[in-house]
């Protein structure tokens, strides 16, 4: 199993081979409790690290989803259109947003690991 990596924009990237499974990150979760609305990227669309690819909406809140990495948005968690409350429930599983081909792997290498993001959350509070 690969290691999962952390942006400091609290998303996550689990990268198998090629292919990263993008989604929002248990702390960026807790911060907007109840999420209600679910904003994907498109299918095919290319994105840039940093850039915003997509959103995620509470009651009380919004907060963008930025690409950890560079590539192409190749799938999409469609049944978060629908029913959003699996990224209360799980947001680092089953809640994932987008899985983009990776085009920059050198990327991966500007994000965290786990230690490293658990400081970082530690140094927020």
């Amino acid at each position: 199993m690969s290691t999962v990596l952390y942006s400091d924009e609290h998303i996550y990237v689990h990268p198998e081979g090629d292919i990263g499974i993008v989604g929002i990150c248990k702390y960026a979760q807790e911060q907007l409790i109840n999420v209600v609305y679910v904003k994907l990227p498109e299918i095919g669309q290319v994105v840039k690290a940093e850039d915003e690819a997509g959103l995620v909406e509470s009651a009380e809140a919004a907060s963008e989803v930025h690409a950890p990495v560079s590539g192409e948005v190749v799938a999409v968690n469609r049944s978060l259109e629908e029913n959003s409350a699996p990224i209360d429930e799980d947001p680092e599983g089953a809640a994932w947003i987008m899985k983009i081909r990776i085009s920059d792997a050198s990327e991966l290498e500007k994000l965290m690991n786990t230690e490293a993001y658990s400081e970082f959350i530690s140094s927020l509070e």
